[in-house]
């Protein structure tokens, strides 16, 4: 008989970062504050061993929890879900999901050094994180919550910014010329 292989840890394949609190943590009011990165996953990251082994690991938190598949729970709620079901920007096609923790994830660059500033790592920008799975039943929500560990920033990307460019919100106007900023008139500031 073959000895079963406990899984504890995966390394997630590339995501894009979605909602980071990573150097604060968050939370809605009246609940523990969390640090927390939501990680969506397009298709092609969806085709990685990484990504099976996420799978894997979110089977084993069911699996570790209930042995026996005749008495798990209905309606067990999967972290992993289709961003195609979310109006925000880069959710299309993907599937996403979030990792919290407690304590600060460790967070570093491509060449692993720290990253300090959250104007490095943004909405937007691409990274991969170390995650665990777990089993909760809370409030009569029951299902599998991912732990997160550390983040990777493998690259920079388009930043989500949640708000519309000033091109989309307004037209041109007749019979007026771009010149940029209007020049200051010196007799304004004189004394």
């Amino acid at each position: 008989m073959a000895e079963k292989t406990e899984i504890k840890k995966v390394t997630t394949p590339e995501f894009r970062v979605s909602f980071p609190a990573v150097f604060e943590p968050s939370g809605m009011q009246g609940q523990e504050k969390k640090y927390s990165v939501t990680m969506l996953f397009d298709k092609k990251a969806q085709a990685t061993p990484e990504y099976k082994a996420l799978v894997a690991l979110i089977r084993h938190a069911v699996e570790e929890k209930f042995p026996d598949a005749s008495k798990r729970p209905k309606g067990l709620k999967n972290p992993l879900r289709n961003g195609s079901e979310k109006e925000q920007d880069g959710y299309a096609d993907t599937m996403f999901c979030t990792a919290r923790s407690k304590t600060k994830p460790g967070l570093v660059d491509a060449q692993l050094q720290a990253i300090i500033s959250a104007e490095e790592f943004y909405p937007g920008c691409y990274a991969r994180a170390t995650v665990n799975a777990f089993y909760y039943d809370q409030a009569g929500n029951k299902g599998v919550g991912l732990g997160l560990q550390n983040i990777q920033k493998l690259r920079d990307g388009e930043p989500f910014s949640g708000r519309s460019k000033a091109e989309d919100d307004f037209g041109a106007v007749e019979g007026q010329e771009s010149t940029g900023a209007a020049p200051v008139d010196e007799d304004t500031f004189a004394a």
